[in-house]
């Protein structure tokens, strides 16, 4: 009777051990190292409704060509450089706090991938667009920078190749009074000492070293 107690201690102390490790526990699936404190599950919060306006994908060429704003000389020219590719580049974005994104349009020539003309479109509660901003200047290109409209556009003097540009105008602009207002502007000036020089920019100056000492004339041997 003593042994058959012991051996029925034993039994139920195992189950109670075996109970004890099957609670709360994972099996061979538990990573790290014995003793560890339980990792804390942190589920992503979404992001607050109308936030992020939809993106709603427009025809740019189409928009640009119906634009009595765009210029003629750009509508004109505006057309593919090969096949059935247009010179034209869309970003969009939340710029403007309208319910569906903002859409950003770049003209470029063929022959030079060169800027010329830059277009903000926002979308209207009736589901078309009004332009709000253009900028036809040589070398333009206009970027969404959270949220703000980033315009770059290239400076040439004179005398400047199309590859080297004197400088960059950089202009941000911000919504607000339902337009766009300039916010900051930067301007770069770019080094001329690698390709050429500009008679209507200054040009530094080289650091020059002193020129040597004149020594003495060696005797004649012959």
């Amino acid at each position: 009777m003593a042994a058959s107690g012991t051996a029925l201690a034993g039994l139920v102390a195992f189950g109670l051990f075996g109970v004890g490790c099957s609670t709360g526990g994972t099996g061979t699936r538990d990573e790290g190292p014995a003793g560890s404190q339980p990792v804390a599950q942190i589920t992503p919060q979404p992001r607050p409704s109308g936030t992020t306006p939809p993106v709603r994908r427009v025809d740019a060429v189409r928009l640009l060509k119906g634009d009595p704003k765009v210029g003629g000389q750009v509508r004109d020219g505006l057309k593919p450089c090969a096949g059935k590719a247009y010179p034209v580049d869309t970003s969009y974005g939340s710029m403007t706090g309208g319910r569906s994104a903002d859409v950003v349009v770049n003209v470029m020539s063929c022959a030079d991938s060169v800027g010329v003309g830059t277009y903000v479109y926002r979308a209207d509660d009736d589901g078309s667009y009004e332009n709000v901003f253009a900028a036809e200047v040589p070398a333009v290109y206009g970027t969404i920078d959270r949220g703000d409209l980033v315009v770059t556009t290239q400076v040439y003097g004179s005398k400047d190749p199309l590859a080297y540009p004197s400088g960059s105008e950089v202009v941000t602009y911000r919504w607000a009074s339902d337009r766009f207002t300039e916010h900051d502007r930067v301007h770069n000036d770019f080094s001329r000492a690698v390709e050429g020089t500009d008679g209507d920019l200054p040009v530094q100056s080289e650091p020059v070293e002193p020129a040597p000492a004149d020594e003495p004339a060696e005797p004649d041997r012959s």
